[in-house]
């Protein structure tokens, strides 16, 4: 089995994944369960740099770009060391 092609499930900007927790049933039974981000492939466009650029971003990161806009959430990315892919 080749595991060399599989991407990580982490937003691209945030950085954040997958977390940890349990299923709980009508009779309390407990079983684990991964709790994924709502992950969207997108394609922005970013004027400063005259490109298009693909990113993996959460529903949530999604929002935060419409109200502020791409450039500036990359900028505060790249402040804060959270930036998983070059952009």
């Amino acid at each position: 089995m080749s595991f060399h092609n599989i991407m990580a499930r982490k937003d691209d900007i945030t950085g954040k994944g997958a977390l940890n927790g349990y299923r709980s049933s009508k009779s309390n039974n407990k079983t684990k369960h991964k709790f994924q981000q709502n992950l969207q492939k997108k394609r922005f466009y970013v004027p400063e740099e005259d490109k298009w650029v693909t990113l993996k971003v959460s529903a949530k990161t999604l929002r935060t770009i419409n109200k502020k806009g791409i450039s500036a959430v990359l900028k505060e990315a790249r402040k804060k060391g959270t930036l998983l892919k070059d952009v």
